[in-house]
């Protein structure tokens, strides 16, 4: 295996240096053999909210949240060819607004997206004006032994910097703990949020183990969590906001998934700068405790 730090590479440490500044709970990823790493925290998803086609005004309004996510001191962003014209969003706005250093570019390989993984990686970078990925993922497992089979000599060659695995609404866990268990993978990524927390059980604790980095889908499950909360009008219990810094319901839901200590980042994908500059700010501390995540939990189930 290739140990060397390329150029990029350090400056890619040295921009997440300098968004932690920013941005102050890092958590380690993917010890890969070189340095260990950090990204921050709270990530970008695009599914559903940059499925937007080439709508001038879509485009720049998706712009904005990436400058903004950027600003807040943002790390990962992901993205797939299932979801539609995301990725291609994505290089509209890193065509506008330039490539920070601070980026952790996050795709997915995917049968029904037709070709190799070698030509759909190729495919996707041109679409977000990249020559280089940090991460690329077998999207839902789809055909995983053959795509992650590329994906390891793809990423032995330099071509790629991280390989993962992907899975969500908590299906095939089974099978996902038996690749962390047998393969040689940096991340996975699987569904986790104050109401699904299956992953608890064995996944994470696996993760930790193995020292693989865990990106948590569906942060908010689609938004219903929070849409129900607003719609009940619940208040924002006053322990929540004294012990773990929570102003918002987006700070109590995104506060408990990152302070997991399995947790690399959540990806909570939004259409509004206001709501992305929101979950940015759960990323700083102060962070819940063990017991303080559990008083969360049973408060939510008690709704």
């Amino acid at each position: 295996m290739n140990h060397r730090i390329t150029r990029r590479q350090g400056l890619k440490l040295i921009g997440a240096t300098l968004a932690a500044m920013l941005l102050p709970s890092i958590r380690l990823y993917a010890n890969t053999g070189g340095p260990r790493q950090t990204l921050p925290v709270i990530g970008l998803g695009t599914w559903r909210t940059f499925n937007v086609g080439s709508d001038p005004k879509l485009l720049d309004a998706r712009t904005e949240v990436v400058k903004a996510f950027f600003e807040h001191g943002g790390g990962l962003i992901d993205s797939s060819p299932m979801y539609g014209s995301a990725p291609d969003v994505m290089g509209y706005a890193l065509q506008q607004l330039g490539t920070p250093e601070s980026l952790f570019s996050a795709e997915k390989v995917w049968s029904p997206a037709g070709g190799s993984a070698r030509e759909q990686v190729a495919e996707l970078q041109d679409r977000w004006n990249l020559e280089h990925f940090d991460l690329v993922q077998v999207h839902n497992l789809t055909d995983w032994r053959e795509h992650l089979a590329a994906l390891k000599e793809m990423k032995a060659e330099g071509a790629i910097g991280h390989i993962g695995i992907t899975t969500s609404h908590g299906r095939r866990h089974r099978e996902i703990e038996q690749i962390m268990t047998s393969e040689d993978i940096d991340f996975v990524q699987l569904t986790y949020n104050i109401t699904q927390r299956e992953a608890e059980d064995r996944l994470l604790p696996l993760a930790e183990e193995r020292g693989i980095g865990v990106i948590a889908n569906r942060p908010y499950n689609g938004g219903s969590l929070i849409k129900n909360l607003k719609r009940r009008n619940e208040p924002l219990p006053e322990w929540a906001q004294v012990e773990c810094g929570c102003s918002t319901w987006g700070d109590f839901l995104l506060k408990f998934i990152v302070s997991h200590p399995a947790i690399t980042c959540a990806i909570p994908a939004t259409t509004q700068v206001e709501h992305l500059q929101e979950n940015m700010r759960a990323g700083h501390d102060p962070m819940p405790s063990p017991d303080a995540r559990q008083r969360m939990a049973a408060y939510i189930e008690s709704l």
